[in-house]
């Protein structure tokens, strides 16, 4: 990042044409910005900090751009712990460049992109883990990852960091008070409590790291394809997913001919449904394009609804077919359950399996539910349990928790020396997740995804 000594001014809201804007400067022309360009609509001999105040910004020949709210935080008391000011003008493309044009004449340039957010990291406000949180939480897109942004932001996650690294540093001091001792070896009771206490480090690590796939799943959303045989129910039971007639339903074989792709959410997670054509071999060239389709967007789905016609007997095209899933997330599903002719015998499928009716809904709660528990994986069984969403903190949490599991392992058996080299990467490990170690390559990676004005 560049000088952060510099003042700086971004919009905080979109720029475009709207009843409001807001922008936002900081640093230690805040204030010089705000006694120079704004007048207040009550005079008073200072600004008070954390107060909003009615008036015009002028131009340097005191001609008015716009009536505005002005707010002038002191130092410490901001988003960014400096001296802040923040113009609450009309959305106007104009109105927002010529303030920030008078911002110029003062020597404020203008925020790269999270470098607020940057500086309320550099400061001490918030650390690396918040800082993610932040850029997460504006780019929310359903309600379970704006509460789980806003869990990460409130230090949750961090915290649990911060527990796994105050345990190994004890470790750490407990091996390094032996190593000034080297003709004594380390006792046979202490080296049973500080292996018990790596390890409980070591599976909670364990814990976290395997809620990552859950964490992907409420930021980013899933995909869940509907696939089967043509007429087994897929168009009817994305109908009834969606609450709307969305894929055409026909008791034609072969209506459904390319992707039918709408989103929708389920337990608060964003969830792409993708209704693809049935699964047969067709001389029809458009028919084969679209099974071609399908085929490609099941190899990415994060669960396969595979839909069988409950109403006649299982066929070897459908075995066939279930065997091409192999390895994949398949939920069976079998549909048309208010014929009563519902097939008992599914001893050729061991993973989940659901009866429905798409037509009247019957067990559609069951599927949604079965959805549900696939994606979330109990990690969110509490509002407290803090998981990961960010391929940084899972690869970075891996490595430390092989050196911590390299040091279980080798307790006892090596010299005191190398142990601690073990502690000390993994405490390394940790600490660039939270931003204790960073480099300048990890920050830009970080804050250049952000939005200007955050």
């Amino acid at each position: 990042m560049i000088n952060d000594d510099d003042t700086i001014i971004a919009p905080a809201t979109a720029v475009n044409e709207s009843g409001l804007a807001v922008i936002r400067i900081s640093g230690k022309s805040a204030l010089l910005f705000l006694n120079k360009f704004f007048r207040p609509a009550v005079r008073s001999k200072e600004m008070k900090s954390h107060q909003l105040y009615l008036g015009h910004i002028v131009d340097h020949d005191q001609s008015v751009v716009d009536e505005v709210m002005a707010v002038y935080m002191a130092s410490p008391h901001s988003y960014t712990t400096e001296s802040v000011a923040e113009v609450h003008c009309h959305g106007s493309r104009q109105v927002v460049r010529r303030i920030i044009d008078l911002a110029g004449l003062l020597g404020i340039r203008i925020a790269q992109p999270g470098e607020f957010t940057y500086r309320a990291y550099l400061n001490g406000r918030i650390d690396l883990v918040q800082a993610e949180a932040v850029s997460r939480l504006i780019q929310s897109t359903s309600e379970l990852s704006r509460k789980s942004a806003l869990q990460q932001l409130e230090g949750h996650l961090s915290r649990e960091l911060y527990r796994y690294a105050h345990t190994i540093k004890q470790l750490l001091v407990q091996i390094e008070a032996w190593i000034d001792f080297p003709e004594e070896d380390l006792p046979e009771e202490s080296i049973g409590k500080i292996s018990l206490s790596a390890i409980g480090i070591y599976d909670a690590m364990v814990n976290l790291m395997a809620s990552y796939r859950t964490g992907q799943h409420v930021h980013e959303g899933a995909i869940v394809a509907l696939a089967g045989l043509p007429n087994a129910g897929k168009s009817s039971l994305m109908n009834a997913l969606l609450k709307q007639d969305r894929s055409i339903v026909s008791d034609i074989p072969g209506t459904t001919r390319d992707l039918i792709e709408q989103s929708t959410q389920i337990s608060g997670i964003k969830v792409r449904l993708v209704d693809t054509a049935g699964l047969r071999h067709s001389d029809d060239f458009i028919e084969q394009e679209g099974v071609r389709r399908a085929r490609n967007i099941l190899t990415t789905a994060d669960i396969i609804l595979l839909i069988m016609d409950g109403s006649v007997p299982v066929s070897d095209l459908f075995i066939d077919l279930l065997a091409e899933f192999s390895g994949l997330q398949v939920v069976l599903v079998i549909n048309k359950s208010d014929l009563c002719l519902v097939q008992d015998d599914v001893h050729f499928f061991s993973g989940p399996i659901v009866r429905l009716s798409a037509k009247y809904g019957e067990g559609l709660q069951d599927l949604v539910d079965m959805i549900s528990s696939l994606l979330l994986q109990d990690h969110l069984s509490s509002s407290e349990s803090p998981y990961i969403t960010e391929r940084r903190h899972y690869e970075t949490l891996l490595t430390a928790s092989q050196h911590l599991n390299s040091f279980i392992k080798n307790v006892g058996l090596v010299d005191l020396d190398l142990l601690s080299i073990d502690l000390r990467a993994a405490l390394d490990s940790l600490g660039q997740i939270t931003g204790v170690i960073t480099t300048d390559d990890l920050l830009n990676d970080v804050f250049s995804s952000f939005c200007i004005g955050k």
